[in-house]
């Protein structure tokens, strides 16, 4: 069932406002209050739309910081009932050190539509459109699935280009690809704008081949999927985490996870830039108001676009 349209501009005014929020502390090296500026204008903008919204994807103990909690019921509780995934501020580092690709982001469906899990990491390889589907698998070797992924797209192994995070977890997947002379794009943080990579009509990346956050993943899976693009991911949990998934409904603890089991039918995608980066421009401050943009997603009306609002900022403030 699709989701009503109408609901995809109270949903960008929803990040919009987290951007809002969490802009009036970029550069000033306080990742906590970025978060939470950003969590308590998202937070109060989505309780005002009349719908029962449940977080199935929130921010969690991971960050330390104020959380939109797994569970949480946002909305009047008057209206359709959807699942929210959401990170009130992607790159909370990027956005406390005047870094590029902090935003704020949700992805929206239809209750029962989003996988729920913990805020634990996951194993992800995410890959771009008009492939064959389920084409690489995370059992495979690093060099099967890039050997899978180069004949799929008709290139040499050596043109492919990767994007991983930049962390010591990842050095067996740097040797192999070095050793296969893929090109490899780093990220420090950010695995959300770092797993988007892949698509797009001229994508940065062919594949992204990491651990990152589990939330992250799902929604990545979210973007992913109005594209026709790929993601396979594994949670990784420990035995205090795998207490929390048993209560979110995870059974199987070693399940690998398809884009159509992360996220089902419909689904509506919004990423409001806080600085400036690959998805949209940072807020900017332009003296009695503020310019907002947003990357908007929502599949079943093939809405792909990136929009520009302005918010006075006496408006703003109510």
């Amino acid at each position: 069932m699709s989701i009503n349209p109408k609901y995809l501009n109270l949903f960008i005014k929803a990040t919009e406002k987290a951007a809002i929020g969490a802009s009036k502390f970029i550069g000033k090296k306080d990742k906590i209050a970025a978060d939470k500026g950003a969590v308590d204008a998202l937070r109060a903008e989505l309780n005002s739309i009349d719908m029962t919204g449940t977080v199935v994807i929130g921010e969690g103990e991971m960050d330390e910081a104020p959380m939109l909690y797994i569970g949480e019921k946002i909305g009047t509780l008057n209206g359709p009932e959807f699942d929210i995934a959401v990170d009130p501020l992607e790159g909370t580092k990027f956005t406390a050190n005047n870094q590029p690709n902090a935003f704020s982001v949700l992805a929206i469906s239809n209750k029962g539509n989003l996988l729920s899990a913990p805020d634990t990491y996951m194993e992800k390889i995410a890959i771009g459109a008009n492939l064959p589907k389920n084409l690489l698998d995370l059992d495979n070797s690093v060099e099967k699935n890039i050997h899978l992924l180069a004949e799929a797209k008709h290139k040499k192994v050596s043109e492919l280009n990767a994007c991983v995070l930049k962390r010591p977890r990842h050095a067996h997947i740097v040797k192999e690809l070095t050793k296969m002379n893929v090109k490899i794009n780093y990220i420090t943080d950010g695995d959300i704008a770092g797993a988007l990579t892949v698509i797009g009509s001229e994508p940065k990346n062919d594949i992204y081949y990491s651990t990152g956050g589990g939330p992250e993943g799902v929604i990545v899976a979210a973007a992913l999927s109005c594209y026709g693009a790929q993601i396979q991911g594994r949670l990784i949990l420990d035995e205090k985490e795998k207490k929390r998934a048993i209560k979110l409904g995870v059974i199987d603890f070693n399940k690998k996870y398809n884009i159509d089991e992360m996220v089902k039918d419909d689904v509506i995608f919004c990423a409001s830039g806080v600085t400036s980066g690959d998805l949209a421009k940072g807020v900017k401050d332009l003296g009695d108001k503020f310019e907002v943009s947003t990357f908007v997603l929502h599949k079943s009306q093939k809405i792909n676009k990136v929009i520009t609002n302005i918010y006075k900022k006496w408006t703003q403030a109510q």
